[in-house]
């Protein structure tokens, strides 16, 4: 299914903010500080600094306040290989530097211990899995890979591998037959998704560069200086690019000159019909507030979460687990049975919940209380719904079906810390000693309670709000919110003001001037 995906890039002095839309919406959120370090795809030159045989792991130095940690299964089949090229470049003897007449050492045993190949004060070359999260520092492998648009190469490995979404066998045949023919001996590739049906000339100047980085990065390392950054992955605002960008973008807008030249310039070579989507944003509004993605970011990163069918979710983070709770709201009203209900709300929620996911990237494990259902079939569909609504999220993830209480379990990929915005404001009624829901969406909320309040009295009631509220929805004659309303509800909206409110304060009241509850 085409989706539309616009990309806004807001830089400031502190950092870049990038906001992923699909269809207008809001999926994605990144914030890359300035000086930012230790992000995932960085190489390393460490040194190990304690082995721990009961863990079968060892902690590594790589600049980072905590120790990194690295674990015997991620060191990868080839260490040896990678560990006597390393000694051979710090004593001078690595050729040219360039790999492809090396002879590839053994593989280590996939169920050794960390003490037969690490020793402590050892260099070691590594790469960042994992962001520093928490309490804990980087996690590391010493399986190098260097990442391009089409492929991903892998030094001192020698095999072709596909990725599993080509699915065409011819297709299939044929990539790994034509990369077998240029790519040089001791490097191992994976052909990305996004590289089907490409000519060799694309694979070749690309993995010319790859390979050409690689051993530029090992120039790096003859004096031998632990820790250091040897080779840093690409920003972030390339790093989503080249993850992410296909023919279904329409608009990239940068409120800065200099990363929308960057931005043009890798288009450029990668997509030169694409340049074009490219926007400067040089208004004096802000970008995200021009644009309404700030509301989006209110609405989307609190504790309770609409969903468009009246219900609403409750998201709580904790150190050992995401919880998310599924609630009817309004939905419980409708005249339907209690299991159609409950199927509705669910399958209306699996779509929300695969969203916050994707937003908050909310890694580990989330268990999703969802509303009880009795009939096996109306569980299944749910599962299958929230399996279909996570296709399009690229963290590797697993998800169980519903259990006999209701609790689906979900386990998510996690290599940056979670995206984690506050987003209440101080209460102006309490001069600061409450909180209260994010204002830019106030009068939202009154909007999401009139089908309610419809319901229960007909067209009989009033809107009581401050002065200033009623002035915002009134004013634009034709073009109010108050005109929006009685397009979309049928109902004109009869609304009074009250100097004794304070600007959040608000009632439906009766024929009879009775605050009515919803």
């Amino acid at each position: 299914m085409y989706v539309s995906k616009e990309l806004i890039i807001d830089v400031s002095t502190t950092g870049i903010t990038i906001a992923l839309l699909e269809e207008k919406r809001l999926v994605e959120l990144h914030k890359e500080k300035t000086d930012s370090r230790f992000s995932v795809g960085n190489i390393y030159l460490g040194k190990v600094k304690k082995i721990m045989p009961g863990l079968n792991a060892a902690f590594v130095d790589v600049g980072f306040e905590k120790d990194a940690f690295l674990h015997y299964q991620d060191l990868g089949p080839q260490y040896n290989s990678l560990n006597k090229y390393l000694k051979n470049c710090l004593t001078q003897k690595g050729r040219g530097n360039s790999i492809n007449r090396f002879k590839n050492e053994p593989d280590i045993d996939k169920n050794g211990k960390i003490s037969d190949v690490l020793e402590t004060g050892q260099s070691i070359i590594v790469q960042i899995t994992k962001e520093p999260i928490s309490t804990k520092g980087p996690r590391l492998t010493s399986e190098i890979s260097l990442a391009g648009r089409n492929m991903v190469v892998m030094p001192f490995y020698d095999k072709v591998s596909i990725s599993q979404k080509i699915q065409e066998h011819s297709e299939r045949d044929r990539l790994r037959t034509m990369l077998q023919g240029i790519k040089p001996k001791n490097y191992g590739i994976i052909v990305r998704t996004v590289a089907e049906k490409r000519k060799t000339g694309v694979f070749d100047s690309e993995l010319r560069s790859l390979v050409k980085k690689w051993e530029s990065t090992l120039d790096n390392i003859k004096d031998g200086k632990t820790p250091r950054l040897i080779l840093s992955e690409i920003d972030r605002v390339s790093t989503l690019l080249r993850d992410l960008f296909n023919d279904s973008f329409t608009n990239i807008i940068v409120n800065d000159e200099l990363v929308c030249q960057e931005i043009k310039d890798y288009l450029s070579l990668h997509a030169p019909d694409k340049e074009k989507i490219v926007k400067f944003y040089d208004a004096d509004a802000p970008l995200y507030e021009f644009l309404g993605i700030d509301k989006q970011i209110k609405a989307l990163f609190g504790k309770v979460i609409s969903v468009r069918t009246g219900a609403y979710l409750i998201i709580e983070h904790t150190e050992a687990m995401h919880t998310i709770d599924v609630n009817s709201g309004n939905k419980s009203k409708s005249s339907k049975d209690q299991e159609s209900n409950a199927l509705d709300t669910n399958l209306a929620a699996c779509t929300e919940i695969a969203r916050q996911l994707r937003l908050r990237d909310m890694g580990g494990i989330i268990c999703v209380d969802f509303i009880d259902m009795q009939l096996g079939e109306n569980k299944h569909k749910v599962f299958e719904k929230l399996k279909e609504a996570m296709l399009t999220d690229r963290a590797k993830h697993n998800i169980l079906p519903l259990s006999k209480f209701g609790i689906m379990q979900i386990t998510r990929q996690r290599v940056r810390p979670e995206m984690n915005i506050n987003t209440m404001e101080k209460c102006p009624a309490c001069k600061g000693s409450g909180e209260i829901s994010p204002s830019i969406l106030f009068v939202d909320e009154i909007e999401l309670k009139i089908p309610a309040i419809i319901s229960k009295l007909g067209s009989d009631f009033t809107l009581k709000v401050h002065p200033y509220i009623k002035s915002h929805i009134t004013k634009g004659g034709l073009f109010s919110i108050r005109m929006k309303w009685f397009l979309k509800f049928k109902k004109f909206i009869s609304i009074k003001e009250s100097q004794s409110f304070h600007f959040t304060e608000y009632y439906f009241v009766d024929g009879k001037g009775e605050a009515q509850k919803v």
